[in-house]
């Protein structure tokens, strides 16, 4: 008889730097008086857009 594995998934929780949604604001400064333009969208580089993390035990 052949047993099969249990596969475990890896515990995961949600991302504090974009609280799940894998983007991330960032003001936009332009100009010698560093006036504020804006915001720009990007990628979260704590999760690399996934929204989760590992939970660390």
């Amino acid at each position: 008889m052949a047993r099969t594995r249990k596969t475990v998934k890896p515990q995961v929780k949600q991302c504090p730097a974009c609280h799940g949604t894998g983007e991330v604001s960032r003001t936009v400064r332009v100009g010698r008086k560093h006036r504020n333009a804006g915001e720009q969208t990007g990628i979260c580089l704590g999760c690399l857009g996934a929204g989760q993390i590992t939970a660390d035990d």
